[in-house]
């Protein structure tokens, strides 16, 4: 749908009625973004949601996938219609939001959406992707508002359907293995330290009633000494329990994380290049929660269940009216943690969003502060991250007030309680309704079923709370790994080098035009192919494509006749070397880079590497040699000597094709023939993306991307003995 040319100023369209939310009516649901640039559908995926259409990020991202430029308006109606609803935009100023149909998407900032869920006499309440519920005046929307609003009301195409994805919590156990015998142990010793809690009471009121009244001191050692002996079972029992508990927690985390971690290095690349790694990172994190409940909470919740119904029969018989007390004061205690949930909820959340945040922050200051110095851009990064991490103990102090609440809440309560039971259960023994060491084991199984009842309480809200960390978990385990990774019914071939493209088109998003358009060319086994055109052209993006980095939208990318997702891209990349502009080495020695940290290194094979790309000399004049330490981004080596160790670790492989993005293009130019000239001789396939007119000239044919398309090259200069061809399309 295309965008109007006019905006409409607010009418009379919307009723009274409109403005009306029942009791039990939609709720617009708070869905914060996972990656850099998509606003726009968190917000649709809010409105949509409203209306009874549940569909997450994850769902959308799917059908509308979104590149890190954004979204504009025109592209975010577009996805509406498709979606079943129809937009209408609005150009209106801030105290004229009280006119139009909520909830709406507001232009936020120049380049943001945000959700308009009401207003509220002079201050809107709005849902922001970024940072999340959030009250703004009127006086302080005008700083953020630009202006346009967009309406968004259900078609009668729009479906009411539950279309949310959704991770099972019978995920993170379906598949562990060496964990039921320990939480069987775990819960056969907390059943024994209960049965010892629970005859605890007996001792007092055994003492009292008993051996006190009737002056039976043989009676009172021998209660000493049995319920002695008790404390020592039931500690016992409490070491072991603690220690199975201790190896069932190790064996979770070790076997949930790694799980994850599998899957996570197998996502394909667009999905890291559209996240912050501080968000990553903290959506990795979500694991600790999940485990510490599954091994510690499982099973209190199984054993405090059972006490509480336990001890609240015992109560119960002891005096039922005295029971009624304690009970009216742990529904009144629940009562307020189920009404303050959703507060608690949105807290933790924007909690850990603003810490992924702050943690970005960090990373990014880490990896880019050669750049910070040289800008002389201290203070400002200092200023952001201050403010970041500022933003992060706030949203802390606000988990931490409803904490605090909660505990003043159950103090007072209980507190209350229990000095009405004292009160009644003292006026009944002196009534003789109840004798004073039956009112003393009775305040003992009260404290034991008020404990064990608001155990469960609170692990009720932990239990409604991971779904938190389940949904951060959705974005990692739902998301698809890379097309063509998990073929397992196939046997690896050998890759002969012959690589083609038939018509392949690309773009980054749907709403986004193509970066390469019908591209269709051979290279044939052993060939040099050169690649070049002026930048921006899609000429990165077309080697992605060849490596299975991305996936084309139409056409295909065949190696040796087969396409790549049916080759294998496991068996495909093991056989194949590449150097990329932005490829990272890995903290270790400059032997372990070379070799990718192979586990039974080839010296002579590295050094044989090296000297092809012409580094072996220089490693050699280093103290260390192969044993140099460099870090993550091999600051201790110039451009081209890192170049030049990239080089050498793609031919590590023994790779029948290699790929290079401006491999040699920090080097000089007598370096540079050198090490063509070097590469000439191994007789393998090579796909270079090139500026220089030597490495041009010295491959076998030119192929000239312009414009997402492959243009006719000119004569070249004679200066190589190889053919070359003179206009490429499909060879």
């Amino acid at each position: 749908m295309a965008l109007r040319a006019a905006f409409q100023p607010p009418g009379s369209h919307v009723s009274v009625l409109d403005k009306v939310h029942f009791l039990g009516g939609p709720r617009l649901p708070m869905i914060l973004q996972s990656e850099a640039a998509e606003c726009g559908l968190a917000c649709l995926a809010m409105v949509a949601t409203y209306h009874g259409h549940e569909i997450d990020l994850i769902g959308l991202r799917r059908q509308f996938s979104i590149s890190l430029k954004g979204t504009t308006l025109k592209d975010v109606l577009t996805i509406a219609q498709q979606i079943g609803m129809m937009g209408r935009g609005l150009r209106l100023e801030p105290t004229q939001l009280k006119d139009i149909k909520t909830p709406c998407i507001l232009h936020w900032d120049m380049n943001h959406f945000v959700v308009l869920k009401e207003m509220r006499g002079r201050s809107i309440v709005v849902h922001d992707p970024a940072s999340g519920i959030r009250t703004y005046t009127l006086a302080e929307s005008g700083r953020h508002f630009t202006g346009i609003a967009l309406e968004l009301t259900p078609t009668e195409t729009f479906e009411i359907k539950k279309a949310a994805a959704r991770l099972p919590l019978s995920t993170f156990w379906a598949k562990l293995t060496g964990t039921r015998r320990a939480l069987a142990q775990a819960l056969v010793l907390s059943i024994v330290m209960q049965i010892v809690v629970l005859a605890s009471p007996f001792y007092m009121q055994l003492v009292v009633d008993d051996a006190i009244m009737k002056g039976d001191s043989g009676l009172l050692t021998a209660l000493a000494v049995g319920f002695t002996l008790l404390l020592i079972i039931n500690a016992a029992a409490n070491w072991l329990r603690a220690q199975v508990l201790l190896f069932l927690g190790s064996a979770l985390n070790f076997q949930m994380s790694a799980g994850l971690f599998n899957h996570l290095v197998r996502l394909p690349l667009d999905w890291f290049e559209k996240r912050h790694t501080g968000d990553i990172i903290s959506r990795f994190g979500a694991t600790t929660p999940i485990q510490n409940l599954f091994s510690q909470g499982l099973i209190g919740a199984l054993v405090d269940g059972g006490m509480a119904i336990l001890t609240l029969v015992m109560i119960l018989i002891y005096s039922p009216s005295l029971s009624l007390v304690v009970l009216g004061a742990l529904l009144l205690y629940a009562l307020i943690r189920a009404i303050f949930y959703r507060a608690l909820r949105q807290s933790q959340e924007e909690m850990i969003e603003a810490q992924a945040k702050e943690s970005t922050t960090f990373i990014e200051t880490a990896r880019a502060i050669q750049s910070i110095k040289i800008f002389g851009a201290e203070s400002d990064r200092e200023a952001l991250w201050q403010n970041r991490h500022a933003n992060a103990i706030s949203k802390a102090i606000r988990q931490n007030r409803l904490n605090i609440g909660f505990r003043t809440a159950n103090q007072l309560l209980y507190g209350l309680e229990n000095v009405l039971v004292v009160y009644l259960g003292a006026r009944a023994a002196m009534s003789g309704a109840m004798s004073v060491g039956m009112l003393y084991a009775f305040m003992s199984y009260k404290t034991q079923f008020l404990e064990k009842a608001t155990a469960l309480i609170e692990m009720a809200i932990q239990y409604r709370m991971l779904d938190l960390y389940v949904s951060r978990l959705s974005d990692i385990a739902l998301t698809e790994k890379e097309a063509g990774y998990d073929e397992k019914r196939l046997i690896a071939r050998e890759l002969q080098g012959t690589i083609e493209l038939k018509d392949v088109s690309f773009r980054y998003a749907a709403t986004e035009p193509e970066i390469l358009s019908e591209i269709a060319f051979r290279v044939e086994s052993g060939e040099f192919v050169a690649i070049t055109g002026p930048s921006g052209g899609g000429k990165t993006t077309l080697l992605k494509l060849m490596l299975g980095l991305f996936s084309p939208k139409t056409g295909s990318v065949l190696v040796d006749g087969i396409p790549l997702g049916h080759f294998g891209l496991q068996s495909f990349r093991a056989q194949i070397g590449v150097v990329m502009q932005e490829d990272h080495m890995l903290s270790g020695s400059l032997a372990e880079n070379i070799s990718f940290f192979d586990a039974r290194p080839d010296l002579d094979w590295m050094r044989e590497c090296a000297t092809t790309a012409g580094i072996d000399g220089e490693i050699m004049a280093m103290p260390m040699n192969y044993n140099t330490l460099v870090g993550d981004t091999g600051t201790t080596l110039s451009g081209g000597q890192r170049q030049r160790v990239l080089l050498a670790r793609a031919l590590y492989r023994r790779p029948r094709i290699l790929f290079m993005d401006e491999g040699t293009s920090n080097l000089d130019l007598d370096k540079e023939r050198e090490v063509n000239h070097a590469l000439a001789k191994l007789k393998i396939t090579r796909v270079v993306i090139a500026h220089r007119p030597d490495t041009i000239r010295a491959a076998d044919r030119v192929i000239t991307l312009q414009e997402g398309q492959v243009v006719p090259v000119p004569d070249l200069p004679v200066g190589n003995s190889r053919s070359r061809a003179g206009a490429l399309g499909a060879a």
